[in-house]
């Protein structure tokens, strides 16, 4: 994939002060505490918890016994308790407000699914114990796993990868399987149109395969005539994201699935936006060998933050006995785990191998059972329905202000471009910093690549129809701020954050990643 070649701005253009908030003596503003590193706060003389000196038996450490201080900072219990309460607060979150980044599906995650997710029996289970005393935990997946694939007309699913790039390398994987058993070892190339996730062309190298790009047409799908000219006897699969990442549906879909079968590849499709779909559409259905799951982001477990994830792939009928160690299954009155290549061969399948020590993750898939079972059919079909009006809803409200990618309608993402801020001085950075002052997360930015100056925003199915018109209202006037010219409100922004705005590049370059104690000098400047 192409490097995003736009040449935005990542210098603040307006030096920030170097404190978050000078105005004040304390530092803070209202009732927004400032915080320092907990490392500043130099008290070495205080801990939480004292515990006495051991006596009557000598160090068993010898001499690897500590000789100087820790150097930690001592704090008391409350002073521990407020440091990250107060850091917490400098965070924003989806229990604050919307959050509108586009293809992440940053929804509302029902309080009950949290507490199903930890019922006794589901959050204190240990991997290694016996099999016959998780016996309601192997249901459950059991169970979980039958919905996947009644929602995507799919014989298989592997229950094991634990996030979404992961479920990309268990489909890939299982396709390079099927090609050598096959005796197509040859067949390297893999399709990747311009509108996927980034990670499916990483996914295809991380494999062995070869990526071979193809380009969008003027409605921001898949182009036809291009897609057909690139197919051959050493084309292994397509990577292909449905809805794809500029919020739209591919129409071509059918069409591309047969094309590439007759072409003897696989056709791999990246389910990260399910979300606009599920209840509606299965995959099986549309011709798909091999799709992932982020249950993570479409059955409502929390999202972001670095994890856990849980990444679930289905495969078609031609790749599913090539399905990974390990998996679980009814056998007689009971459930049991598949571990070993010898008692899979027994089952009638042939894993290309093992992704991971343990099976999945059982959180996520507690909370995603809790739920589809609370949804029902109905209930998530309404869902994905929602998230769609919703975001033809921002479309039709923000078109006259802000400038769409692409004509018609789209599915759970608008897409917007930076043409309506041509001549303002303002970019697409500092549009989205702005935002951030008027109490909005920002949507994401400068993704896709195929569009220039990107802006991509999913109100999920989460938010009423107050909760958009507020935030459609607010961008409204940024953009009205932005044509006005008031282009230091834009360009200053953030003002009112906590932190000001960073020289990305640098920050990115020279990370300072170890706090050091200030030398005495400067201490004797202070």
């Amino acid at each position: 994939m192409a490097m995003n070649t736009q040449g935005r701005p990542s210098r603040p253009l307006h030096t920030p002060d170097p404190g978050a908030y000078d105005d004040t003596f304390s530092g803070s503003k209202g009732l927004d505490q400032a915080e320092p590193l907990i490392f500043e706060r130099q008290t070495y003389d205080k801990t939480g918890v004292d515990f006495e000196t051991p006596k009557g038996k000598p160090s068993r450490l010898g001499a690897l016994e500590r000789k100087d201080d820790l150097g930690l900072p001592g704090l008391s219990e409350p002073e521990a308790m407020r440091h990250y309460v107060r850091l917490s607060r400098k965070n924003y979150a989806i229990d604050i407000g919307l959050y509108p980044l586009g293809s992440c599906t940053m929804k509302h995650n029902p309080r009950l699914n949290e507490k199903l997710a930890r019922l006794p029996g589901f959050s204190d289970i240990h991997p290694l114990q016996p099999q016959s005393t998780v016996q309601g935990a192997f249901e459950l997946i059991g169970d979980l796993a039958h919905w996947l694939m009644t929602l995507t007309n799919m014989p298989t699913v592997a229950m094991s990868p634990k996030a979404g790039a992961h479920g990309e390398l268990c489909g890939m994987m299982a396709i390079r399987a099927a090609l050598d058993a096959r005796g197509e070892s040859h067949r390297r190339r893999v399709l990747v149109p311009e509108s996927a996730h980034g990670t499916n062309p990483a996914t295809a190298v991380q494999c062995g395969f070869h990526v071979d790009e193809i380009p969008a047409n003027a409605t921001g799908r898949v182009d036809m005539e291009a897609f057909k000219a690139k197919l051959g006897d050493d084309v292994a699969a397509i990577m292909l994201t449905n809805p794809n990442t500029c919020g739209l549906f591919e129409s071509d879909i059918r069409e591309i699935a047969d094309l590439m079968h007759e072409a003897g590849g696989y056709f791999y499709c990246d389910g990260a936006n399910f979300n606009a779909i599920s209840g509606r559409v299965r995959p099986g259905d549309l011709g798909v060998d091999a799709m992932h799951f982020n249950l993570h982001k479409t059955y409502s477990t929390p999202h972001g933050g670095g994890g856990p994830g849980s990444g679930p792939t289905v495969l078609s009928e031609a790749l599913a006995k090539f399905a990974p160690l390990p998996f679980v299954i009814k056998d007689g009155d009971g459930w049991r785990m598949v571990e070993d290549e010898e008692d899979a061969k027994a089952q009638g399948a042939d894993p290309f191998g093992r992704m991971v020590a343990f099976h999945g993750q059982m959180g996520m898939f507690t909370r995603a059972m809790s739920y589809i079972l609370s949804h029902g059919a109905d209930g998530l079909k309404m869902a994905s329905e929602d998230a769609v009006l919703n975001a033809n809803y921002v479309l039709a409200r923000l078109k006259n202000v802000m400038t769409p990618s692409y004509d018609g309608l789209c599915m759970h993402e608008a897409l917007f471009d930076d043409r309506f801020l041509k001549d303002t001085g303002v970019t697409t950075l500092d549009f989205a910093k702005a935002m951030i002052d008027e109490g909005y997360h920002p949507m994401t930015m400068y993704f896709p690549l195929v569009v220039h100056g990107a802006m991509l925003i999913e109100p999920t199915e989460s938010e009423s129809k107050a909760s958009v018109d507020r935030f459609c209202d607010t961008l409204e006037a940024l953009a009205g701020a932005a044509k006005a010219g008031e282009t230091e409100r834009f360009t200053a922004a953030p003002r009112f954050a906590p932190a000001k705005r960073l020289d990305e590049t640098r920050a990115a370059r020279q990370p300072v990643l170890r706090w050091t104690p200030p030398s005495p000098d400067a201490q004797a400047a202070e």
